[in-house]
């Protein structure tokens, strides 16, 4: 079987709930669960695969426990391992940069030899760009808690059972 990874990230606490939903719905003893500040960036490699959470903040930036281990990403070769990324912003409040941090964290994972899965639909979002977005699609699991959180539940429900096969 098939070590798995949830690591995520969070200031005010949205991040880590949607994670706690997305680990309820995989299955919990299916995983390994920390706070990104609760593991050194090596024991990532000893995961077949990993699931990602970021909340984006102010004009695109990284969420502060994720800016502080970013550069340590540059030394680590996730070649092999399956990832798949989940992200939280306003679309309303910061149109203009909805879910970069997701966006960034993908973007250094490719750079650093991951297969990611997880795409999600940009459908039924309302912002004006985001570097999350690749040919139409989100990177990962896009997800709003301040305008949105009404559609959390079933859409970490549906993007679990997409992301599940691939990640066992």
């Amino acid at each position: 079987m098939k070590k798995i990874l949830l690591v995520w990230g969070s200031q005010t606490g949205n991040t880590r709930n949607a994670a706690a939903m997305i680990a309820e719905e995989f299955g919990r003893e299916a995983l390994d669960i920390f706070e990104i500040t609760d593991i050194a960036l090596p024991r990532l490699l000893e995961y077949d695969s990993l699931i990602i959470g970021t909340s984006t903040w102010g004009a695109g930036e990284l969420q502060d426990d994720w800016h502080r281990v970013y550069r340590g990403f540059d030394s680590l070769d996730f070649t092999g391992k399956t990832v798949a990324f989940f992200g939280l912003g306003d679309q309303l409040s910061y149109s203009d940069w909805y879910l970069d941090a997701m966006g960034t964290l993908h973007d250094k994972f490719v750079e650093r030899g991951a297969n990611v899965v997880g795409a999600w639909p940009a459908d039924n979002y309302m912002c004006s760009a985001s570097k999350a977005l690749s040919h139409g699609v989100f990177v990962g699991l896009a997800l709003d808690a301040d305008n949105q959180e009404h559609l959390s539940g079933d859409r970490i429900r549906n993007w679990v059972a997409t992301i599940k096969p691939h990640l066992v």
